[in-house]
Order: C-alpha cells, then structure tokens, then sequence
C-alpha cells in the first residue's frame, strides 16, 4: 500500500494575545499565517495517484490545543454515512457565528484569509483563488464514520485537510485515495497537525475506508470555493473574497 513519508520542520509560535476583546488568551492570528507559510514552503508533492502535498506542522500547537478543546459536540451518525452532507443539521464551521464565540476560530479564519496565506497558497499550489471564499468545516468523526470516494471538484477549488487529533490509535485514519477507477491505491498518514492538500480535478478521488474510530477522529476541512457555493452561512467571510496575487498586481 502506498504510505508517504513526511518531512520534518521546525519552528516555535508561541505568541499569545486578547483577540477581538474576548476575555482569555489565545494564539495571534499572525503565528497561524507564519507557521501556514513555512508548512507550505516544506510541504513534499506526491503525483500519485494524484497529485498532492503532505504537510507536517501547519499551525502552532497552543493553537491545535484550543482548537481541540472546542466545546462542539460529534455528530451523532445513528447508522447513516458515506456523505457528510448527510448530517448538515449538525456539522460545525469557523463561520461568523463561531468567530464571535470563540477567539481560535477567529485567529485561524482570519489567518487563512489573509492575502500573504492566499497568495502562497496560489504561488505554491498553482491556483488562482481570485474572487473565491474561504469555508472552514470542523470535522469531528466518530465509528461508523465512512466517506465514498468523490473528487471535489465542482464550486470548490483547493482541499486543505488538517488533521488535529492526538490519540495515538489515529494514525491509520488518515485519508483514503483512489485511481481514476475508485480503486482503493492507499492511504495519506494521520498524525497531529499534519495535513493534505490537493486540487480538486478530475482524478482527485479521495474517501473514507470502514474502520475502527476511537473517540473522535478530528480535523479541519479547508476549502476555498467559487462564488456559486450556495451555504453562504458556513463561509467564514461572505461578504469579502479573495484576491488574487495577479489581481492585486
């Protein structure tokens, strides 16, 4: 079975702040964006059976501490899965809503939305997220939990998955890929503030295999998607998209 091999970085984010007047500290939105560009930076590309990056670090770990301690309920499966859109009552995003609760959710959208994020993002992945919007999905799956292998492609235009989780009974959970056939060629590795990231085309089959979950499985779902995503209550910012490096030019 295919299994890619990380690369290691370094690098210390220890910076705290009073975010948006919220009482309780938490990480700078600047931290976020700084370890985002060095994880991009380093981040090693596989072509296959796709092509896409395995990163390792993205975030400063005081962040992915108070990212797991969101007080967010799993959702409950009650037998049915296979599509997340399934359980929409229930899923959870760093939406508007949850930026003014909760200051993390603030430091990590703002960072994601920030034109130094976005244009390494373009510079580093080979897209133009002009006119997109950010949408942040707080991902907690529990057993029973499956995913059909599917592409993305369609309204979203990049797939940034960070996988949080610490239990080390996790580390066979990490994302399923497919050929251009559906058939199952491996498996990205899941550990703690690693992620994948690819750009959803044709051949970006990816999935969740049946399996054992202890616990919560949790990561983080980044997308940028175009102007027709109709949810617009799950982006983080819906009145502002993204500007393009060659726009801004």
């Amino acid at each position: 079975m295919y299994v890619p091999r990380y690369s290691t970085c370094r690098r210390a984010c220890f910076i705290f702040v009073i975010n948006h007047g919220v009482s309780g500290m938490t990480i700078a939105s600047g931290a976020i964006i700084q370890s985002l560009l060095e994880s991009f930076a380093a981040a090693e590309v596989h072509e296959f059976p796709f092509r896409h990056w395995l990163l390792t670090r993205c975030i400063p770990e005081p962040a992915v501490d108070e990212i797991l301690e969101l007080p967010f309920p799993p959702p409950a499966l009650n037998g049915v899965s296979g599509k997340r859109e399934l359980h929409n009552a229930t899923r959870k995003y760093f939406d508007r809503e949850n930026q003014a609760k909760f200051p993390i959710v603030a430091s990590v959208a703002q960072a994601l939305q920030d034109p130094r994020v976005t244009g390494a993002v373009e510079r580093h992945f080979g897209i133009r997220l002009g006119g997109a919007y950010l949408r942040i999905e707080y991902a907690q799956d529990t057993d029973g939990f499956w995913l059909e292998p599917h592409t993305d492609l369609g309204v979203k235009l990049f797939t940034f998955l960070i996988y949080l989780s610490r239990d080390p009974s996790h580390a066979d959970l990490g994302t399923d890929l497919y050929d251009s056939e559906k058939r199952h060629v491996g498996r990205s590795p899941f550990a703690s503030n690693s992620a994948m990231i690819f750009v959803p085309s044709d051949n970006t089959y990816h999935g969740f295999e049946p399996r054992k979950i202890n616990g919560v499985r949790k990561s983080l779902i980044v997308n940028y998607v175009t102007d027709e995503w109709r949810a617009r209550e799950q982006l983080s910012f819906p009145d502002q998209p993204i500007v393009s490096m060659a726009e801004a030019a």
